[in-house]
């Protein structure tokens, strides 16, 4: 039987930055065993569910590189079908219609707290007679879960779980207005898509239970299971917003490219061996679930701050300063007033520039910034720090615009022998000349290598921003 994994998110709000990583071994067991990944919208909540939702996970799985397989199954527009088969059980003594009223079920819950108990529903009209029905209830459909023994799943992740039937009670199938509960949809649906793995976040591991008693009742075959621990924040706590559970379009906005998210999602409570970077095909021949572990993964910024500056090194020139472009509609504020693309001038500065400006940035948010000086209006804004350099260091600059203007062949290697040979003239070392020239020409203390930037700015703008900031300089 060919494998059919599926992810399925609720469109209450953003994709979660765990619900990626769930989608990611989804996608990756089902390339891995030549099968398919399905999606399956589960917008059962109506008040809940919104169409912004459901477009910010559906571009949330494109940005991560994640495809399915077919068209995307929206939960709700199955009720239909859920009712029949909630019917069937009904039918076939499977299950029962249940009239207890809110009042009763909030004393039964009183009851069971003042006792101590679990809050579950009594099974007072398990066995009752539909006729002794009170008048104007409409009732609920309630499997008629089995009271002894037990319910048993083999988990792929953890292992054999076993659940005693007496702790379980009769969940309710159809609501009271028709409308079908997740436990009943979650079945039907897996099973009328085939779906052969269910692997998930282990917050489900109580609902596997649930789910487990309902393919018995009905006489299908439950699918295999997964449930993979949750990811927890550096402190261990759950992961919450200061931690970075953020929506998968947060960090696309922060600057990270989407492979090395893919590639820090997947060494999430999964690992290979010692192998930390892995490429997409790497991931697929390698990826199962046996080596994921059941403890919650940890949260770690500064590890995928290192992974992206590793991808961000390996990228095509040209392809980052696309990824860069793309970036500008993400930003809140355009400060560096770049509108929404590139001048076609600035594309190849930055193309040109790309080499010496990837080596230090770890996002691509970093990236940008630091190629501030290519994009700078003149005269610059110097930063306070290349303001004290360029006050210590003005009076060495004298004279240095004059010899770069007689330089006919401009590249890295003639403007670095101008600029040496103009330090020992005036008898200063190399960086007492070079720290104030970068200042001036690039508003900050740090920057790729000077002679590159000067290359890439080209001798016109150079000497510009030179003479700029030569006319700033104090009267004698």
């Amino acid at each position: 039987m060919p494998v059919v994994t599926r992810f399925a998110p609720s469109p209450t709000g953003f994709l979660h930055i765990g619900g990626g990583r769930t989608a990611l071994f989804n996608w990756l067991y089902a390339k891995r065993h030549g099968g398919k990944m399905l999606l399956r919208i589960e917008d059962t909540d109506r008040e809940r569910s919104t169409d912004a939702a459901i477009a910010a996970i559906l571009d949330g799985l494109k940005w991560l590189g994640l495809d399915w397989d077919g068209d995307v199954v929206y939960q709700f527009s199955r009720a239909a079908r859920h009712r029949e088969v909630a019917e069937s059980l009904l039918a076939r003594g499977r299950a029962y219609y249940c009239y207890a009223s809110q009042q009763e079920l909030e004393e039964m819950r009183e009851t069971a707290r003042k006792e101590g108990r679990p809050l579950r529903y009594d099974g007072r009209w398990r066995d009752r007679d539909p006729s002794e029905a009170p008048e104007g209830v409409k009732p609920v459909i309630r499997l008629k879960a089995p009271t002894e023994g037990e319910t048993v799943v083999e988990d792929e992740v953890q292992g054999r779980v076993v659940w005693q039937n007496k702790d379980l009670d009769d969940l309710v199938l159809l609501r009271s207005d028709g409308t079908p509960t997740y436990m009943l949809a979650v079945v039907v649906d897996d099973h009328d898509m085939d779906v052969t793995h269910v692997i998930r976040g282990d917050d489900h591991l109580t609902n596997a239970a649930r789910q487990t008693q309902i393919y018995q009742a009905l006489g299908w075959d439950a699918p295999k299971m997964a449930h993979i621990p949750l990811i927890h924040g550096p402190d261990g706590a759950k992961l919450s917003k200061r931690h970075g559970a953020l929506g998968v379009e947060a960090y696309r906005s922060m600057g990270y490219l989407p492979e090395a998210v893919r590639n820090y999602l997947v060494r999430l409570g999964w690992s290979h061996g010692d192998q930390e970077i892995f490429s997409t095909q790497e991931m697929i021949d390698a990826f199962d679930l046996g080596s994921i572990g059941r403890s919650p993964a940890r949260f770690d910024f500064a590890k995928l701050e290192n992974l992206n500056g590793h991808y961000m090194r390996q990228a095509d020139d040209e392809q980052l300063v696309q990824a860069l472009e793309d970036l500008l509609p993400e930003l809140e504020k355009d400060e560096h007033h770049l509108g929404r693309t590139f001048k076609p001038a600035l594309r190849q500065k930055l193309i040109a520039a790309m080499p010496g400006l990837k080596e230090r940035a770890k996002t691509l948010v970093e990236l940008l910034d630091s190629a501030y000086y290519l994009y700078a209006q003149r005269p610059l804004h110097l930063d306070e720090k290349a303001a004290s350099l360029l006050a210590d260091g003005r009076s060495r600059l004298v004279g240095v615009a004059d010899k770069l203007e007689a330089v006919s062949d401009w590249s890295a290697g003639s403007v670095e022998a101008v600029v040496r040979a103009h330090a020992e003239a005036i008898g200063a070392k190399l960086g007492q000349v070079a720290q104030p020239l970068r200042a001036a020409l690039t508003g900050r203390a740090t920057s790729p290598g000077l002679f590159d930037v000067m290359a890439v700015l080209g001798k016109d703008e150079t000497l510009l921003r030179l003479r700029d900031q030569a006319e700033d300089a104090p009267a004698a």
